[in-house]
């Protein structure tokens, strides 16, 4: 680990839209950056223009922000390395890298899935493809939609990790006026919540894309909560951590932004376009289409009801037609609540 004086040095893989404001998170904070992206034109107009117009029009980036084609080069002598490529090409991304990766260096997933095939979590993913110690490893969530942090609005976050000191290196290397991270052991659950609140996300644009209000929004919402916390608890999540920043602040945050890829991926399939049609409308990476499968295999395989994340999974993947939505989560037995 370094010093407190010692400026850090900070690598991105990733180019998107929370890749490239993640860097300029941290530039901010004092690090110099490399990001890494497989996009030429985005690549170099970052290097020497300092803005990354494909994914946030109108920002201008901090000075500490440059941009390589060359992976490698990025993440070499890199104390912090946050990886942001979409969750289900992580290991293809990562695991090239393993060898080039310096022994000092903690990794901080900002990705928000579960691994299709595995049912890995995203920080397993992370230790597994690079071979180091989950000590080493990191995960990032809460209300952080990334035009808005762009813009430099005020957020917080939540830093976890199994190791405190790789918490609070990530927490040191990304803090600044207007991004406050907190720090919190349960990797588990933290990493859950920012996971499954794409599927609620998407639950929530559906029933939105067919006209539905404020009512049904808020149903949707806390019964989705409901879901993450159970599927947390069976894995042997905190349950102080699911109202807190990672799980409600996120969740309402992704559910109601129209700047939410999910949720604006579930309005337009709300309003009639095939799953392929509001990919392409959406513009970008909406996680929880393929998480949702990988995520209800993962609470199957535990014995975990998640009616929710079913619908979901039906409408996304299975054919059932969208205005079958809303019977198929209301159509529950009757119980208590906080059943």
């Amino acid at each position: 680990m370094t010093s407190e004086d010692t400026p850090l040095r900070a690598a991105v893989l990733g180019s998107g839209s929370w890749g490239t404001t993640f860097a300029a998170v941290l530039a901010d904070a004092g690090c110099q950056v490399t990001v890494w992206g497989r996009d030429a034109a985005t690549v170099q107009e970052i290097a020497r223009e300092g803005r990354n117009t494909r994914y946030l029009p109108g920002i201008e980036l901090p000075a500490g922000v440059t941009a390589t084609l060359d992976a490698r080069e990025a993440v070499a002598g890199a104390d912090v390395l946050a990886v942001a490529v979409p969750s289900q090409r992580a290991r293809d991304v990562l695991a090239p890298l393993a060898d080039a990766v310096p022994a000092h260096t903690v990794v901080v997933s900002l990705m928000k899935g579960v691994e299709l095939d595995t049912d890995q979590r995203m920080s397993e993913v992370v230790a597994q493809s690079l071979r180091i110690d989950a000590s080493r490893v990191a995960v990032l969530s809460g209300p952080n939609l990334a035009r808005e942090i762009a813009q430099r609005q005020p957020t917080a976050t939540v830093v976890a990790s199994t190791s405190d000191a790789t918490a609070r290196l990530v927490a040191r290397a990304c803090a600044s006026s207007y991004f406050r991270p907190y720090t919190n052991p349960d990797v588990v659950g933290v990493e859950l919540c920012g996971a499954v609140k794409n599927v609620i996300a998407l639950a929530v644009g559906i029933s939105q894309g067919r006209g539905m209000g404020f009512n049904t929004m808020a149903t949707v919402i806390t019964r989705g909560l409901v879901e993450i916390t159970r599927l947390g608890l069976a894995l042997g999540a905190d349950a102080d951590t699911f109202p807190g920043l990672a799980g409600m602040g996120d969740l309402m945050a992704t559910c109601a932004s129209p700047d939410s890829r999910n949720h604006t991926l579930g309005v337009h399939i709300g309003r009639g376009m095939s799953l392929d049609e509001a990919i392409v409308a959406t513009g970008g990476t909406a996680e929880g289409v393929k998480s949702s499968r990988s995520v209800l295999a993962l609470a199957t395989s535990l014995g975990v009801d998640m009616p929710i994340t079913s619908a979901v999974v039906q409408v996304l993947h299975e054919d059932l037609p969208v205005e079958h939505l809303a019977g198929l989560l209301l159509a529950r037995p009757h119980k208590a609540e906080g059943v």
